[in-house]
């Protein structure tokens, strides 16, 4: 596992009610990687439910080319799932 790696960053203490010293740390790696694995997730979710709502609406449309287009495009999720 990589270390951590933790910045600092120090201000001059002038004696004033609101100086303050910041410390930042960097975000992990695993963390990072789980927040992008649910952010992908969600797109992808929403994506999907998307193109299901824009296939219903060619089917109520009856607009066939519309359809065919929008079922192309959801073979994709349909090999994901």
């Amino acid at each position: 596992m990589k270390k951590h790696k933790v910045n600092y960053t120090l201000k001059a203490f002038d004696g004033r009610k609101n100086a303050s010293i910041e410390a930042k740390r960097e975000i992990s790696f695993e963390i990072k990687l789980a927040s992008r694995l649910i952010l992908d997730a969600l797109v992808s979710d929403w994506n999907k439910s998307n193109l299901e709502k824009q296939i219903n609406d060619s089917i109520d449309k009856q607009d066939k080319e519309r359809f065919l287009q929008l079922s192309k495009q959801y073979q994709t999720y349909t090999l994901e799932y």
